[in-house]
């Protein structure tokens, strides 16, 4: 049997190997997201810079990133 120096030793290396795969899962997650509102951005700030409309620039953001994830679907 092994001591239990050494079992706390290895279950704390797999937390800190868990934390760590969490952690890029995450940012993976949020790079995909952000790369996918790029485009909706770019559609929301020229319908803002040729409005200057809060809702339209809202109404064009929304629309464009629904075309950006079924288009992606």
């Amino acid at each position: 049997m092994p001591p239990a120096g050494l079992i706390g030793l290895l279950l704390s290396t797999l937390a800190v190997l868990a934390l760590v795969a969490i952690g890029v899962l995450i940012i993976v997650f949020l790079v995909k997201a952000v790369v996918l509102l790029i485009p909706a951005g770019l559609v929301a700030l020229i319908v803002w810079l040729l409005t200057g409309d809060a809702k339209l620039t809202a109404i064009a953001f929304l629309v464009a990133a629904l075309v950006c994830l079924l288009k992606r679907l």
